[in-house]
């Protein structure tokens, strides 16, 4: 249960330097600061924001809106890919699967819905781009 607390500004300070177990519900300076857990379970509750890729997907629909993103790699340099989002996360499409289902749907004008096989890793990566009736 939340409780309201007016601190001073040393009373604060001491809470953020002691670490206090406790959630609380600061105001300092006339603003109220919300503190509703310690650092370290924010840590343990930490998941970065990452791009999954579209073979993590059982199914694809060809009609899902592609969007393009800049990132960058290990080295600062910017990249550009395009990704989709399904239930609000971001999987990435590389350019292989679209030239491979451009193919497909070049002899398939119907296909709907299709999946991606990935085999390999880093620079040994390979998609197969499933049709799915």
């Amino acid at each position: 249960m939340k409780t309201k607390t007016s601190l001073t500004k040393d009373q604060a300070l001491d809470v953020i330097r002691n670490g206090d177990e406790q959630g609380y519900l600061i105001q300092l300076n006339n603003k109220e600061v919300e503190q509703m857990a310690n650092l370290k379970e924010t840590a343990q509750a930490y998941e970065p924001p990452q791009t999954l890729n579209i073979a993590d997907l059982e199914v694809v629909s060809v009609d899902a809106e592609i969007k393009t993103e800049t990132g960058k790699n290990k080295d600062d340099e910017e990249f550009t890919y395009n990704y989709i989002e399904v239930d609000d996360k971001k999987y990435r499409v590389p350019n292989s699967v679209l030239t491979e289902l451009k193919t497909i749907i070049e002899e398939q004008p119907e296909l709907k819905k299709f999946r991606v096989k990935k085999t390999g890793s880093g620079l040994q990566t390979r998609y197969t781009v499933v049709p799915l009736v």
